[in-house]
């Protein structure tokens, strides 16, 4: 097959690959909240379901709607071959307070923060209409801000803040405290990208 689009096909097709090598109980045991019939896991990402085949990789979602972009077809690979269930202590952490933090902040900053600003500072009502759709819980912080259960036990806050003649949007994204340990720091900037991304068509 040839390969249309490098950025999102070529990470895709490596994690595949290193998938059929995956040994389903020991991806049931070091995951969080993942399923295992003998076929496929079943994940939970953001309120919806999604079966995987295996070993030959095939993604469908158990409602019957649509699978999801390859990028986060990735970040579900990722999860089952990488990823470990780690307590989550009830304590919250910014992408800069987490390991790699610092190093990953510009590029976080741009894709994440800013993108959050601009697409939900601008339509707030919108914003709050789609969290709720998707059954998120309410915060009273920001002039909008809402937590979001991205898959196991991991949790996600997005906080909105409208501009107005003087200052621009603002949005804030923490993190359960054991994403710190459960996810690598790449996968925490896709995380806010998908998040960002499932609300948003919401909208």
């Amino acid at each position: 097959m040839q390969v249309e689009n490098h950025k999102e096909e070529v990470p895709f097709g490596y994690y595949e690959e290193k998938f059929r090598d995956l040994v389903p109980e020991e991806a049931v045991n070091r995951v969080s909240q993942v399923k295992w019939d003998g076929k496929e896991f079943y994940v939970n990402l953001l309120g919806r379901e999604f079966a995987i085949s295996h070993p030959v990789y095939a993604i469908r979602a158990t409602d019957n709607g649509p699978v999801p972009p390859l990028p986060t077809q990735t970040f579900l690979l990722r999860y089952l071959l990488e990823s470990k269930a780690v307590a989550w202590n009830g304590s919250w952490k910014t992408f800069r307070e987490m390991p790699w933090g610092e190093m990953y902040i510009k590029p976080y900053t741009g894709r994440v923060l800013t993108r959050a600003a601009f697409t939900f500072g601008t339509r707030v009502d919108a914003f709050r209409a789609a969290a709720e759709k998707m059954g998120a819980g309410k915060l009273s912080h920001g002039d909008a801000g809402y937590q979001f259960t991205l898959v196991g036990n991991y949790q996600m806050q997005i906080l909105v803040w409208e501009g107005d003649e003087e200052f621009p949007p603002n949005a804030q994204v923490i993190y359960s405290d054991n994403f710190a340990d459960g996810f690598a720091a790449e996968d925490r900037v896709v995380a806010g990208d998908i998040l960002i991304s499932t609300i948003k068509s919401y909208m």
